[in-house]
C-alpha cells in the first residue's frame, strides 16, 4: 500500500513557528509531526511514501534522508512543486508512482493522528468504492467539508463549509481510493480535491467514521492542544 501525503502548505496560521520550518515539521511532544505520520505508516504496513513539499523544502529533504537511512520497512521520497498544484494537482502529477496499485491512501499532513489505517484499508475494500473518506465528528460544522451519509454510509451529499450543514460529519483529510480516481481528476494543473473532485463523487464514496484521535493543529490553539493531549 502507498500513501501520498499533502504536505506542501505555507502553514500560515501557525506563524511565527512556520516562519523558519515548514508545517509538516513542527514539533510535537519532541516530534516532528512528519516523524508521527511515519510512525503510523510503520504500524500498518506501508510501504511507500510520496510527501510533496514546496516552502522551506530543505528541512523536509534531511528528514528523508534519516529516515530512509534508517531501513524502517517504509520508503519516503520527495516531490517538489516549484508552484503549489493542490491536493488533487499532486495525485495527477504523479500518478506514476501508484501504477499498478490497486488502491492507495491520500492524507493530509496537516492531522495529528494514530487512526487505525488497517481498518479503513478494509472497509474501503469491502465496499468496493471510488473513494472512502475518513470522517470525524466535529462541533463547527460551518468550518469544514460535511458529509451527509445514508444507513450504509454511503455519502449522498458533500459540501465545504455549509451555510446549513445536513450533518456534523466533517471530512478528516484521510482517504482510500484507487485508480478510478483519474477519472473525476478535471485536466487542470491546480485541483483542490475539496472543491473540484469530491462533489463528482456524490453516491459514489463512503464515510468510515475515524473513532480515534485526530486533531487538524494548522491554526496555533490546535497545536497547544495537541502538545497537551498527543499520546500513543
Amino acid at each position: 500500500m502507498k500513501v501520498f501525503l499533502l504536505a506542501a502548505g505555507y502553514g500560515t496560521r501557525l506563524k511565527p513557528l512556520t516562519d523558519t520550518v515548514p508545517k509538516c515539521m513542527v514539533p510535537i511532544c519532541g516530534k516532528p509531526l512528519l516523524a508521527w505520520w511515519m510512525e503510523l505508516f510503520e504500524k500498518h504496513n506501508i510501504t511507500e511514501v510520496l510527501v510533496n513539499t514546496h516552502y522551506l523544502p530543505c528541512a523536509v529533504r534531511e528528514f528523508i534522508k534519516i529516515y530512509n537511512a534508517k531501513n524502517t520497512g517504509v520508503r519516503l521520497i520527495e516531490a517538489y512543486e516549484k508552484e503549489l498544484l493542490g491536493s488533487g494537482g499532486t495525485i495527477l502529477a504523479n500518478k506514476s508512482f501508484v501504477e499498478g496499485e490497486s488502491d492507495f491512501l491520500v492524507c493530509y499532513a496537516d492531522n495529528l493522528t494514530n487512526a487505525n489505517l488497517t481498518e479503513l484499508i478494509a472497509f474501503h475494500r469491502r465496499n468496493q468504492s471510488t473513494l472512502t473518506m475518513g470522517l470525524f465528528y466535529t462541533n463547527k460544522p460551518k468550518e469544514c467539508g460535511i458529509a451527509a451519509i445514508d444507513s450504509q454510509s454511503l455519502i449522498y451529499e458533500f459540501i465545504e463549509k455549509p451555510e446549513s450543514p445536513k450533518s456534523n460529519l466533517a471530512n478528516a483529510g484521510i482517504y482510500v481510493t484507487g485508480q478510478e480516481i483519474f477519472k473525476y481528476l478535471p485536466n487542470q494543473k491546480f485541483i483542490d480535491f475539496g472543491k473540484d473532485v469530491l462533489p463528482k463523487l456524490i453516491n459514489k464514496m463512503y464515510g468510515y467514521e475515524i473513532k480515534d484521535y485526530l486533531l487538524d493543529i494548522g491554526n496555533l490553539d490546535n497545536y497547544e492542544k495537541a502538545q497537551k493531549e498527543w499520546q500513543l
